[in-house]
């Protein structure tokens, strides 16, 4: 208690009106202790990074004051270590406002302020104030200074930045980067890409920190913000969310989107075991049990040649040939491979002839009596093969209705020619 007391007589004479402060210009001086202090040298220099160092020494005591931008302004200091005091007496004692007073001292920070109030560019000189109290490393001895001014201080050291970054720079820059980073959770996305949200939210981080190192955090909401962003990692739950929209999709998938959705499935499962964890294995034993491939490339994915259901793909075979369809390339043995039968816009197989079965299990893909592997070409030019033309010939009577097939197997070996011409009446117009 004493010692609180006695620190607080301390603070009241030190930043209470001591001695009147007098100086010439240039000059670099303040109370300490209600003393006078004046330096015998002072001068400013500019860092790569564009922060300022006003430097003031007696050749036995030195005082740098830093501030991260060369900008008119007031910076707090003992707030962020981007600004700062600093007093190095002359056995080289270090005292900073970086440093917290010890919990005996005080259990609050102290803060001072630097005031750059003018910056001449042609003179290329720095005028202003700062009062500040400085602790060492133990946090249980200070040296603090009031009434402080340094004016006209020459530039010796680095260049004026073009474009200074100032605190309403960092303010506008952190602004918009949350909005990019919450853009990538908006509740109107089908998924949080992980890589966008993890991108985002680190370039958010920094724009905070570069916010609190350039205006200050007295109330330290800056860095709670910081603090809430933890390590820039998807959540259990948005990880979750984005594996359950992934299931939906995949259940409802068709054929011509299925290898697009089996496989984002697949990932979303992945980034579930990622950020979540997977403690029993049922997460691994789903990705596990997943079929996303195409064996015999003809476009239908595996998981669509079980026609029976029974989750047995070997016991599926159309044509009869022996070889199940997820192997087979021909899968209704018409002569036209699978991935050769029409499909529709969305890549999904058709039913040219209406009767039910797709084409790539239908062998008569036109409903025209014939097999496909018997019609080749495009007989009436028309543009569309004879396999899938019901009227072959193009002469208004349908293929099915000029006798092309008289014992109905399929073959139009026996089909009729009226005229003897040798060309049978379903390819004569």
């Amino acid at each position: 208690m004493k010692k609180l007391i006695l620190l607080s007589l301390v603070f009241f004479a030190l930043f209470s009106c001591g001695d009147e402060v007098e100086f010439n210009s240039p000059a670099f001086q303040g109370d300490r202790a209600n003393q006078l202090w004046r330096a015998k040298a002072f001068s400013a220099s500019i860092d790569a990074n564009g922060f300022l160092t006003i430097t003031g020494t007696n050749n036995v005591e030195t005082i740098n004051l830093r501030v991260p931008s060369v900008s008119t302004g007031t910076f707090i200091v003992g707030d962020v270590n981007a600004i700062e005091a600093e007093y190095i007496d002359g056995f080289g004692t270090r005292f900073t406002t970086n440093n917290r007073p010890d919990p005996s001292v005080s259990i609050y920070p102290e803060y001072g302020e630097i005031i750059i109030e003018e910056i001449d560019v042609t003179r290329r000189t720095f005028t202003g104030k700062f009062t500040f109290l400085a602790f060492d490393d133990s946090g249980l001895n200070s040296v603090g200074y009031a009434n402080g001014i340094f004016f006209k201080v020459p530039l010796i050291s680095g260049e004026f930045p073009t474009n200074p970054i100032t605190c309403i720079d960092t303010e506008t820059a952190s602004d918009a980067a949350m909005i990019n980073y919450q853009a990538t959770f908006s509740s109107d996305l089908e998924f949080i890409n992980s890589s966008d949200f993890v991108a985002a939210c680190n370039t958010y981080a920094q724009a905070l920190s570069d916010q609190r190192n350039y205006c200050g955090d007295l109330d330290g909401s800056i860095q709670s913000m910081i603090d809430a962003l933890g390590n820039c990692e998807l959540t259990c739950a948005q990880a979750t969310a984005n594996r359950q929209e992934a299931e939906s999709q995949y259940n409802a998938a068709t054929i011509g989107n299925f290898n697009e959705k089996c496989a984002q499935y697949v990932f979303y499962l992945q980034e579930q075991i990622q950020f979540c964890g997977d403690s029993n294995g049922n997460v691994q034993a789903e990705i596990d049990s997943i079929d996303c491939a195409d064996d015999d490339g003809d476009g239908i994915p595996n998981a669509f040649e079980d026609f029976n259901g029974d989750g047995d793909l070997s016991n599926d075979d159309t044509d009869g040939d022996g070889i199940p369809n997820f192997l087979d390339d021909d899968d209704d043995g018409d002569g036209i491979l699978t991935i050769n039968e029409v499909l529709d816009a969305d890549g999904n197989p058709v039913d040219t002839d209406g009767d039910g079965d797709v084409d790539y299990l239908d062998n008569d893909d036109d409903g025209d009596g014939l097999f496909s592997n018997f019609e080749s070409g495009d007989t009436d030019g028309d543009g569309v093969e004879d396999y899938l033309d019901n009227d072959d010939d193009g002469d208004a009577i349908l293929t099915i209705n000029e006798n092309a097939d008289p014992n109905t197997d399929g073959n139009p070996a026996d089909a009729v020619d009226t005229d003897m011409d040798g060309v049978p009446d379903y390819l004569q117009a």
